[in-house]
């Protein structure tokens, strides 16, 4: 599902003819009412509260309980090993042990003073097995129903209003991750604040999967029926016992599965395997096709031991994949699979594969929308900035034209088979860094990836005219003229370098900033999703508009204002820049 805009003001143009078709999804326009408060010990309190509280049972293999999470790093001895435990990917180690030497919990001995969590995030020092064995006996027993709720959650950043008791805004609080949302809502529930959550919000659902909520009442109907919709695995066990032979092949059997890391013999093999797909077909066939679009076949079949589940695969010729491999770990849209001696794997569902392609559904794909390059390194050097609000078209009879400030240069391009698999030639006058021969590499609904040599492309689909989100900011954006309000960098404020100029955003993708001279900078631009939504802007060289030229992630949008951010990897805020129709 996509995630939708929060409007503040009523649109005083519902009748644009960009906005009337394609109703799979509908623009909000509201504003906050007193009955979409979230009321003190109300059953909607009482399930957010639950879906951010801590999970606890990832490192039930060290401390038996579901309500405690240990803090990391832990040091541990099994069977007098002794093993320093940094991250959650560690308790593969010791799972590997237990299996490979059918060790217990007993086995297991923590290095204390350890520190754990709780499911309310109060941090506990624990200076002893007897008092973690007493504090764990506080938490529910083995696989018995808890208060959290794992099969779904938020996805992050959210925000609430605060309100006086008049129900006037008196501040607006966001919410970064579950331990401040917990806090929160714990406030909330005490009667300690009136707050009502900005819809809409994105929910993450146990296979993956997003649901949008725009609501009080859809947001307590999706969490009520989360709430059991999937094996939380709160149980003590760590080899998988609770999955059965018909299960694990149904499981393997629903789609496609990609490789997302792999190592053989303690090699690290994720560079030559990485996305590799793999399909597990009936009567124990199965088949990888490589990225080269090669396939190779080979045979499967599974079995459940007193040590877990296990699935075994044999191939001819690809035999790093040639092992019997135990389920260490089997969740909903991921397998990870381990063996002694430095094996494992991990694969990922993606029913979206297309496994059997052909140069006729390639050519019939690039044809469907248009096509944004997200990425595009050329011998090491990134170029992907040259094509920001720049998408690809792709016609029949082998013509391609990419949209530059609102001109469409036009371009052939090809779709060849070859051993390799597929390859797409693209050619454009002056475009040397497009004009090579691309390897299909992955192909997939909404993106493509192309390698050659040294060099490397992403594409991705952009269909506007399916998106109601982008259709509305099209058609607000194209209306009128436009200024900068704001830009700000981290701290500075460089408004003032901008007060001289007029914006005009065109259908055609054209973007123009006017001084008082009448001297005009040209650029393109794109409103678009991807995940969530944004809008690249890509100017001439030209001062003060040059460093605008980025992909500006939309944060909020009225009938006469949008507010875009540029976040940096660890998600703080770097830039603010402001548009605000002129009167």
């Amino acid at each position: 599902m996509k995630a939708k805009l929060r409007l503040f003001l009523l649109l005083p143009f519902f009748a644009l003819s960009l906005m009337t078709s394609c109703q799979d999804e509908v623009v909000d326009i509201s504003t906050t009412e007193e009955s979409e408060t979230i009321t003190a010990n109300s059953e909607l309190a009482v399930l957010i509260e639950a879906t951010s509280a801590k999970d606890g049972s990832m490192d039930n293999i060290i401390d038996r309980a579901s309500c405690l999470t240990v803090e990391l790093p832990v040091t541990v001895s099994v069977h007098g090993l002794e093993i320093t435990i940094d991250s959650t990917e560690d308790y593969k180690i010791i799972v590997a042990l237990f299996k490979e030497f059918d060790y217990e919990y007993s086995d297991l001995k923590i290095m204390f003073p350890i520190t754990v969590t709780s499911s309310d995030f109060t941090e506990i020092v624990i200076e002893s097995k007897a008092e973690l064995i007493e504090l764990a006996q506080e938490c529910r027993g083995d696989n018995e129903e808890d208060d959290d709720i794992e099969c779904i959650d938020f996805q992050y950043p959210i925000s609430f209003s605060v309100y006086d008791t008049q129900f006037q805004v008196i501040d607006d609080v966001v919410i970064e991750g579950d331990r401040a949302l917990y806090k929160f809502m714990h406030t909330v529930k005490e009667g300690g604040v009136i707050a009502s959550l900005n819809f809409p919000v994105t929910m993450i659902l146990y296979d993956g999967s997003t649901v949008e909520i725009n609501n009080n009442l859809a947001l307590r109907n999706v969490m009520r029926e989360a709430k059991n919709a999937c094996d939380e695995d709160d149980d003590n066990d760590y080899g998988d016992h609770d999955f059965t032979k018909e299960r694990l092949d149904n499981l393997l059997q629903t789609c496609p599965w990609v490789v997302h890391e792999f190592e053989r013999n303690e090699d690290d093999l994720r560079e030559k395997y990485q996305e590799y797909a793999i399909v597990f077909k009936a009567e124990n066939v199965v088949q990888v096709r490589t990225r080269g679009g090669d396939t190779l076949t080979g045979t499967w079949s599974t079995r459940v031991s007193d040590n877990g589940a296990l699935i075994k695969l044999e191939f001819d010729t690809l035999v790093d994949f040639s092992l019997e491999w135990f389920v260490y770990d089997l969740e909903y849209g991921r397998i990870k699979l381990y063996q002694a001696g430095g094996n494992r794997v991990i694969l990922k569902k993606n029913c979206e594969i297309v496994f059997d392609y052909t140069k006729e559904r390639i050519e019939n794909y690039l044809q469907e929308c248009f096509w944004r390059i997200e990425r595009l390194y050329v011998e090491g050097v990134d170029n992907e900035k040259e094509y920001i609000g720049t998408p690809l078209k792709f016609y029949a009879e082998n013509v391609v034209k990419l949209r530059i400030n609102g001109e469409l240069m036009e371009g052939t391009y090809q779709v060849t088979e070859v051993d390799a698999g597929f390859m797409l030639q693209i050619a454009f006058e002056g475009r040397p860094n497009l004009n090579l021969e691309w390897l299909i590499t992955f192909l997939e609904p909404g993106l493509i990836k192309l390698e050659n040599a040294n060099n490397k492309m992403v594409l991705k689909r952009h269909c506007p005219e399916l998106d109601d989100d982008v259709k509305y900011i099209d058609a607000l954006l194209i209306i009128g003229d436009w200024e900068v309000a704001k830009y700000q960098e981290g701290e500075v404020d460089k408004t003032s370098n901008y007060g001289d100029y007029t914006i005009n955003f065109m259908v055609t993708g054209r973007v123009k900033a006017t001084d008082l001279e009448a001297n005009v900078i040209n650029g393109s631009w794109l409103a678009y999703r991807n995940d969530a939504l944004f809008m690249g802007m890509r100017f001439e060289e030209t001062a003060p508009f040059a460093v605008l030229n980025h992909r500006w992630r939309i944060k909020e949008v009225s009938t006469t204002r949008i507010e875009l951010k540029d976040f940096s990897a660890s998600g703080a805020v770097e830039r603010i820049l402001v548009l605000e129709k002129k009167n």
